[in-house]
């Protein structure tokens, strides 16, 4: 018969890692991946007008998103990230005219990067769920979780309310999954999406599936990855610099389409990297995502809440493979609020509850 943490470290499965002698050890290579992303922006840019303010911006978010859910997670592990979860919720809907699509309403003014952040709260709330007693409180943490996957769809995204969903089911069933096959099942998802956008960029899929792929992504979006690509193989080693996209591409949309005129980037996060920063930034923007993953696997929260935060992360991921979501700083503060969340080590233990 197996156990469980209840308010603070969620349920854990059988196959929880034991603690490690060393946990400073994984902090201490996600710090240095982090520093060395930093520094190879800053050396793409020498020599050039480039313009890198914008992506230690999102390095900086995320470190101090990271470091806040880390500190939540230890003290409060159900307030801090329904805490979290409910703010960006009211956030989104308390602007007058935020569900009528009115131009550049708050929070983030980009309905896709709205959608993201209910994806991210839609995990939080979950994560949030799980480190809860069973009861009410989890029953009405769910619910919330749900109304953010409603919130999505009410802001006319497709793909934040099936990624808001798929997080709230990954959930349910997080308890019978065992950590390692659900992180190798999000990772696989992740790999999928990126080298899908790659085989549209390079007109590797089927005519047909080709053509039903643009459609629904937009010509203008399809263009912009074919450019980016482009520019990336004139430029492998130190790509043409930062925030340096918008001089090699016409205005960034077209009338009549999803992209936002002027963002200046090629609507995924992967091939602007590859653009700005070569080869090597995409590279460690990798490096990042392997370490969330084994940071995930060595976390000692519970395997519920390790899946959850993985599953939404996953959902973001999936989603900047093919827009610009992380081009906002709340999104990427959210992304580290969670992946904190789910890697804290909590200070008190509840009583155990038997499932």
């Amino acid at each position: 018969m197996r156990t469980t943490t209840g308010d603070a470290a969620g349920i854990a499965g059988d196959d929880a890692p034991p603690d490690s002698p060393r946990p400073g050890r994984t902090d201490a290579v996600g710090a240095a991946l982090l520093v060395t992303s930093t520094v190879w922006a800053l050396v793409s840019a020498i020599g050039r007008p480039a313009r890198p303010e914008g992506f230690l911006l999102a390095v900086l978010a995320v470190a101090a998103g990271f470091a806040a859910g880390r500190i939540g997670g230890a003290l409060r592990p159900v307030a801090v990230p329904a805490a979290a979860a409910v703010g960006a919720i009211a956030l989104t809907l308390l602007p007058p005219g935020r569900l009528s699509h009115g131009p550049h309403t708050p929070p983030l003014g980009y309905a896709n990067a709205d959608a993201a952040l209910m994806v991210l709260a839609t995990g939080a709330v979950c994560c949030a769920a799980w480190a809860s007693r069973p009861g009410a409180v989890r029953l009405a943490l769910r619910l919330l979780g749900a109304l953010a996957a409603l919130v999505a769809l009410g802001l006319g995204s497709a793909a934040g309310f099936a990624a808001s969903l798929g997080v709230l089911l990954c959930s349910l069933a997080a308890d019978r999954t065992p950590r390692l096959i659900g992180l190798a099942g999000l990772a696989l998802a992740t790999c999928v999406a990126v080298g899908g956008t790659y085989a549209v960029a390079v007109d590797a899929l089927p005519p047909g599936l080709s053509a039903s792929l643009s459609g629904q992504l937009t010509p203008a979006r399809v263009r912009l990855w074919h450019e980016a690509l482009h520019t990336a193989a004139t430029s492998p080693v130190r790509g043409i610099g930062p925030g340096r996209f918008a001089e090699v591409e016409d205005g960034g949309g077209e009338p009549g389409t999803d992209i936002p005129a002027g963002k200046g980037t090629p609507q995924s996060a992967p091939l602007q990297l590859a653009a700005e920063q070569g080869v090597p930034g995409v590279a460690l923007l990798a490096g990042c995502y392997v370490w969330l993953l084994w940071a995930l696997r060595r976390s000692p929260r519970g395997t519920p809440v390790v899946l959850t935060a993985a599953a939404a992360l996953t959902g973001l991921a999936m989603q900047s493979a093919v827009d610009h979501v992380l081009s906002y700083a709340a999104v990427t503060a959210g992304a580290g609020l969670l992946a904190g969340l789910a890697t804290s080590r909590p200070t008190r233990d509840g009583p155990p509850a038997v499932r």
